[in-house]
This record gives structure tokens, C-alpha cells and sequence, in this order.
């Protein structure tokens, strides 16, 4: 039985990576998904490659702009008139020490990883308020919740976003709609590409599971999390991470 069969959701970050898996497991799972994403170049190659897979849609998406995101959902409500589940999957790194760390650098992450959700979220909200019904999940990472050298700016947004989940949990709650984060551990995507073998076989040691997640798993924990079997969860955070944070 598909769990999420007609349910209307949109995926920010959707075009590639954890976003693009996250998509085609909606899809498998009886959704009509609309990916917004700052890149229209990988947002017609996922079209092409979910081609026939199901309903999914595109959506050329600045997270950081509210115009840009209200027009976005504009076309999205003239097509389908509600929204059950919105996915802020999208984000950046931009890493240094704090000593290296441009102000620039800072804020380029400051305003996706953390503006750019509200923004969606704060978009989305009144559609979810009117029907009475709605999920909403972040993706903050394990970096949130232990630090990592390097990623101050990437820590600051991942930390603030278990803040801003437990936050909206409580205000929307009484509309019932939840809303939790998912935080994954190391996740073997195309950022892995850039990390030297080293680093990476770090990772692996470090991970009692003995192995970087998969792109998939971090996707059914979004599933999980958007199907009726977690409608009594919310304001909670999932590691998804093979165990490495205890």
C-alpha cells in the first residue's frame, strides 16, 4: 500500500542528492511532488529522470527570496490547491575556521540553511492553518548537534534549525501539523566527491555501523515522518546517522 498516495508535497533541494532520492521515494509512495530548486539546469535533468516514475513538478526556487518563493507556491496552489507536506531539504556549506571565515561566507549560509526555511515555512503555513492538516520536516544534520571543526556557519544553521522546529511545533500544533527534523550523519552524496579518501575513511571509523548512510535513508525517514504512522510525533529530532553521535 503507498502511504503517502495523493498527498501533495514539495521538496526543496529536490534536484539533486538527498532531495532528488527524497523525491523519487515520495513519488514510489503515491505523492505528487514539486521540487524547488535554485538550479534550473538539474531541476529538468530530475524531470527527465523521473520521467513516467509519477506526478512531479519543477519549480525554479530562491529559497532566500520571499517573492521568489510566494510565486513559486502561487503556481503551486493554482495546480493542486493544497499542501500536506513541505520537505526543507535545501542547504550549502561554505567551510572554514572561524579564523579563515569570511562574513560573506557566514551569511551565504546564514541565509539558506536558515532564512530559507522560514521563508518556505512561513509561506506555507496559512495554506496548512486553513486545511487543518499539515507536516513539515527539516533537515538539520548531526553537525547541529555536536559541532564540527570547520562548519561554524554550517553548525549555527543546523543548530537553530532543532530551535526553530520545537518553536513551530508548539505554534502549529493546535492546527494539527507537525513538525520534526531529521538529522542526518555522513551521507555518501556528491559532496562526498570533494573529500579526500582520508576524510572519508575517517567517517567510516567513526560510525559504528561501519559505513556512510545512503542519500535513501535519509529519504524513508522523510517518508516516515510525512505518513499518517508519525501524525502523533512532533517537535522531535531523528538522527539518521549509523550511531555516530553516541
Amino acid at each position: 500500500m503507498k502511504r503517502l498516495k495523493d498527498k501533495v508535497v514539495i521538496i526543496t533541494g529536490g534536484a539533486r542528492g538527498i532531495g532528488f532520492s527524497a523525491v523519487h521515494k515520495f513519488l514510489q509512495e503515491g505523492a505528487s511532488v514539486t521540487i524547488w530548486d535554485i538550479s534550473e539546469e538539474d531541476g529538468k535533468k530530475a524531470l527527465d529522470t523521473l520521467a513516467g516514475k509519477g506526478e512531479v513538478y519543477f519549480s525554479k526556487v530562491d529559497t532566500t527570496n520571499p517573492d521568489s518563493v510566494q510565486s513559486a507556491l502561487n503556481e503551486q496552489l493554482g495546480r493542486n490547491q493544497k499542501i500536506d507536506v513541505l520537505i526543507n531539504n535545501a542547504g550549502i556549506t561554505r567551510d572554514a575556521t572561524v579564523k579563515k571565515m569570511s562574513l560573506a561566507e557566514w551569511q551565504q549560509v546564514i541565509d539558506v540553511n536558515l532564512t530559507g526555511v522560514f521563508n518556505c515555512t512561513q509561506a506555507v503555513a496559512p495554506t496548512m492553518i486553513a486545511q487543518q492538516s499539515g507536516s513539515i520536516i527539516n533537515t538539520s544534520s548531526v553537525v547541529g548537534l555536536y559541532g564540527n571543526f570547520g562548519q561554524a556557519n554550517y553548525a549555527a544553521t543546523k543548530s537553530g534549525l532543532i530551535g526553530l522546529t520545537k518553536t513551530l511545533a508548539k505554534e502549529l500544533g493546535r492546527y494539527n501539523i507537525t513538525v520534526n527534523a531529521v538529522a542526518p550523519g555522513f551521507i555518501a552524496t556528491d559532496m562526498i566527491k570533494t573529500i579526500p579518501e582520508k576524510v572519508i575513511n575517517m567517517m567510516v571509523d567513526k560510525t559504528p555501523l561501519a559505513r556512510l548512510g545512503k542519500p535513501e535513508d535519509i529519504a524513508n525517514a522523510y517518508a516516515f515522518l510525512a505518513s499518517a504512522e508519525a501524525n502523533f510525533i512532533s517537535g522531535t529530532v531523528l538522527s539518521v546517522d549509523g550511531a555516530v553521535s553516541i
